[in-house]
């Protein structure tokens, strides 16, 4: 059918995530670091996302479409909802400290681990932050922009010194948390390996609106 819908400039896309958060039915995320709207059944057409785009990137546009699909959206709001973990679960920490500062490089936990490396911020916006990403992972937390520390040394001293399996980077989508990636990226160069990487972008709501998958 023809009908409204939303059109994503990605050359004027900045990757803030700002549009994904504003989208209440889930329709945008973020792919290699620009906004996409992935569920063309999803939108509306009401346009939420467009006065919360800060480059203007996001217009109208009438092209044929799915028509919009709104079970589908309550659907997939249910899920995510179904899957909130709550207060008495055990958590799912499988080791400690985890604060990048004070790991211990020579920890044998970063041996054959899925090695989850956290911005600080993502702990309190994903509710489901221990059975979606902690859970059978290795975590470790930092901070790029508060820390005043660059981690890439010591990672790389960590990826060189044990066969760490794979790396998930879990960031905000605020500019600054970019740096995160942007270290472990040095990092990994710096060890000389090559390791399967993927970063995930949350937005304040803990909604998952991007995934890269190196």
């Amino acid at each position: 059918m023809i009908r409204k819908i939303i059109k994503i400039d990605e050359e004027k896309c900045n990757g803030c995530g700002l549009c994904a958060s504003a989208c209440h039915e889930g329709a945008i995320g973020l792919v290699n670091g620009k906004a996409k709207l992935l569920h063309e059944h999803y939108c509306d057409g009401l346009g939420d996302c467009l006065p919360a785009c800060p480059m203007d990137a996001i217009s109208f546009e009438e092209r044929e479409a799915p028509a919009y699909d709104e079970a589908a959206v309550k659907a997939a709001k249910s899920a995510k909802a179904a899957g909130t973990q709550t207060a008495d679960q055990p958590g799912l920490l499988s080791n400690f400290p985890i604060q990048l500062k004070l790991v211990n490089e020579s920890n044998p936990d970063f041996d054959g681990a899925d090695l989850l490396i956290a911005a600080d911020c993502t702990g309190f916006a994903c509710g489901n932050l221990q059975r979606d990403f902690i859970a059978g992972r290795t975590t470790v937390i930092g901070c790029p922009k508060l820390d005043g520390v660059n981690y890439a040394e010591k990672l790389s001293r960590i990826f060189a010194a044990h066969e760490v399996k794979s790396v998930t980077v879990l960031r905000m989508m605020v500019p600054c948390c970019g740096g995160l990636p942007f270290m472990v990226r040095k990092a990994i160069e710096a060890s000389g390996k090559k390791l399967p990487l993927t970063v995930v972008t949350v937005s304040a709501a803990g909604e998952v609106i991007g995934r890269e998958e190196e």
